[in-house]
């Protein structure tokens, strides 16, 4: 019979490379992926069977079966699925790379463990870890032959037609041909500890064929030596014929899941190691979970459902890809129906895994009447409601909430994002470093708990990382009041703080924004007053300057340790989130998507340098060394409040015009020639102070 060779993709022979050539420890997982792939493919036939009946007549015995053969070193695992067409076998199993290769190699190579290839949709491949050659046989209700697709992890893989080896009557055989030094998984108790570990709650037959022993009682052959003929014999004894009992050998199948599905039992009835056997199954996750809910609602609507947060978020949870797929399992009357509902559970709690079994949806169910199904919103209603009790539950540990929090922190400020309903709930998980507690993390009812005598509101400042925000001039007046200001320091929080404005009566207040209204003492109001009236000449100036930048310039009483800040309109955009947009627009080749607004210009009146420039102003108004000033002001101040400069060759022309001004040299150049500065001289040394 013919067979064609194929070539591997170059990400699948790259991956087969690095599981044959690397040594690794736990290669058990191999069974797992195996089982846990003829569990989907007798879940898709299942399906399939629930809308035409006539799929199972093939075979109606859904099962999987594994056979040890020492004498011939294989192992097989052998599903009634629904099987592979040839082209499947071809580009299932080789041809067109997965989305998950590439991702499980990078996260090989970061340190993560083997185990985790079926988190990337390519468990079949950990064969190999046990393997030199995989032959897979398959038959498809939509073919009439059956298929061969063999490799040895070569580069190249076969596939023929099978008339050779037993027929299959629909679905798929696996020959694995073990190493010389894999013989241990022939053994019968390892085989049997391997499924109780990983996949003891696998929802179909799990059999083991096992070599048994019974007793046979026999009779004995007539033996006439060594008898004398003329012994007289009595008649019984004749006709009663000695008999022996003998041992027999024989093989049969042993059913070795033998639980009920574990949602069915009573939470109180299921253990700890049971609960993460069974989430290890379901998720295919080496590592156990963080926390669970196992719980059933009854009445109108009737369902079980068990819940897990893990300890980690999946690799692709912000990839930028398409919407994030469900990773709760339906179930109806406990027949799985689905993986992948997203109409289960909202988008930003995708990584929260589990089962639901309903008792009222009809089990031939479409995905586009569950879109519309008012069962399925109840559902994912309840769902969201217990998945906000988990996590409340789990605040209540401090050091298992850490984990959760970096983690799936973005997810929580996702969901104030999207889930109005729940915002309240959901606000009170969010958690926050500070100015007070810059080490740890608070939540916001521990914000409101500890707010200073004669605060109103609720102080944030986003930006893109605890040192920028920490040292921000933003905050130099609010540490002076004494405070506290939380620190937003991941780009989710901007999107989260537009719709989050209050929480328990108080108001949000950005301090980066226009209008900050900071109580002061009549005395400070006095000196603020005057100083402003002086000011006047120089905002003029500075606004005329800088019409094309900024909206506008005005004295303000938020600085006490620096000349100026700038600040966005009260529905302008922050600096970080300007940053964040115009990194979106160069990842997407989008464009910015809107301009920047301009910004305002805050002068602090009291500070020496504003004192000194309106003093400059007024005695020399029309100095062409007034505009480099003002403009390096700018400059620095556009760096110091978290914004971009757009025109850096000009601003390091009017940094070098400073340090030209400092040696007492003039540079010139095609377009401007500096003007030489009249500084009084207060002594022979330089009078340049020293900035930190």
């Amino acid at each position: 019979m013919t067979e064609d060779t194929f070539a591997f993709s170059a990400d699948i022979s790259q991956l087969m490379s690095l599981i044959i050539n690397t040594m690794y420890s736990n290669k058990d997982i191999f069974l797992r992926e195996l089982i846990s792939n003829a569990s989907d493919s007798l879940d898709k036939i299942r399906y399939l069977s629930l809308t035409d009946s006539s799929q199972l007549d093939s075979d109606k015995n859904l099962r999987i079966e594994i056979t040890p053969n020492k004498s011939d070193n294989t192992l097989t695992i052998r599903d009634s699925g629904i099987g592979m067409t040839k082209s499947d076998l071809i580009n299932n199993l080789g041809t067109i790379a997965k989305s998950g290769t590439k991702g499980f190699m990078e996260a090989l190579s970061s340190g993560a463990d083997i185990s985790m290839i079926g988190q990337f949709g390519i468990g079949f491949y950990s064969s190999y870890l046990v393997s030199e050659k995989v032959d897979v046989y398959s038959k498809h209700n939509d073919e009439n032959e059956q298929y061969c697709w063999t490799s040895s992890a070569g580069g190249s893989f076969t596939v023929k037609v099978d008339n050779d080896t037993e027929r299959i009557s629909r679905g798929t055989r696996i020959v694995l041909h073990l190493k010389e030094d894999m013989k241990e998984y022939l053994e019968e108790k390892t085989l049997k500890d391997l499924v109780k570990k990983h996949s003891e709650f696998i929802d179909f037959p799990i059999s083991l064929l096992v070599e048994k022993t019974k007793d046979e009682t026999v009779e004995e052959d007539d033996d006439d030596e060594g008898f004398d003929d003329d012994l007289t014999t009595k008649v019984e004894d004749i006709t009663d014929k000695e008999k022996k009992t003998v041992k027999t050998v024989y093989n049969e199948f042993e059913l070795l899941n033998k639980q009920k599905p574990i949602w069915m039992r009573k939470k109180e009835d299921v253990s700890k190691d049971e609960y993460s056997s069974f989430y290890k199954s379901i998720t295919n996750d080496w590592d156990d979970y963080l926390y669970n809910d196992h719980f059933s609602v009854e009445g109108q609507l009737e369902f079980k459902s068990i819940l897990y947060i893990p300890k980690r978020a999946p690799f692709d949870m912000f990839d930028g890809s398409a919407k994030k797929k469900s990773s709760i399992k339906l179930y109806v009357r406990r027949v799985f129906i689905m993986d992948d509902c997203t109409e289960l559970i909202p988008e930003y709690l995708s990584f929260v895994k589990g089962i639901v079994d309903s008792e009222d949806l009809p089990l031939n169910i479409s995905r586009e009447i569950l879109q519309q199904n008012k069962i399925l919103k109840v559902i994912k209603k309840n769902l969201t409601k217990r998945c906000l009790q988990m996590f409340s539950e789990l605040s209540e540990n401090e050091e298992d909430y850490k984990t959760f929090y970096e983690q799936f922190s973005k997810n929580i400020k996702l969901g104030v994002h999207e889930d109005s309903a729940n915002m309240t709930k959901i606000a009170k998980l969010l958690r926050y470093n500070s100015i007070k507690n810059p080490d740890e993390m608070i939540s916001l009812d521990n914000y409101l708990s500890n707010m200073s005598e004669g605060q109103e509101s609720i102080y944030y400042i986003t930006g893109d990382g605890l040192d920028s925000v920490k040292n921000s001039p933003f905050l130099e007046k609010l540490k002076i009041k004494g405070f506290d200001v939380l620190f937003m320091v991941e780009p989710i929080d901007e999107y989260a703080m537009q719709r989050l404005t209050e929480y328990e009566g108080k108001k949000f207040v950005s301090v980066t924004k226009e209008g900050l209204e900071l109580d002061e003492s009549d005395s400070e109001k006095e000196r603020f007053e005057n100083d402003k009236k002086n000011a006047e000449e120089l905002c003029q100036m500075m606004k005329d300057i800088l019409s094309e930048n900024i909206e506008k310039v005005i004295p303000s009483n938020r600085l006490s340790e620096s000349p100026c800040c700038l600040v966005s309109s009260q529905y302008g955009l922050s600096a970080n989130m300007e940053r964040i947009m115009k990194a979106q627009a160069l990842r997407t080749n989008t464009g910015m998507g809107m301009n920047s607004s301009k910004k305002i210009m805050e002068i602090n009146p009291s500070h020496p340098i504003i004192k000194a420039l309106c003093e400059r102003i007024k005695m020399n108004k029309e100095s062409k060394s007034n505009k480099d000033l003002i403009w390096l002001l700018y400059d620095t101040t556009l760096l110091s409040s978290g914004f971009t400069n757009n025109d850096p060759v000009q601003f390091s022309n009017r940094i070098l015009k400073l340090i030209s001004l400092g040696l007492d040299i003039e540079i010139s150049d095609d377009n401007n020639v500096i003007e030489e500065l009249k500084i009084e001289e207060v002594s022979n040394e330089s009078t340049m102070e020293e900035v930190d």
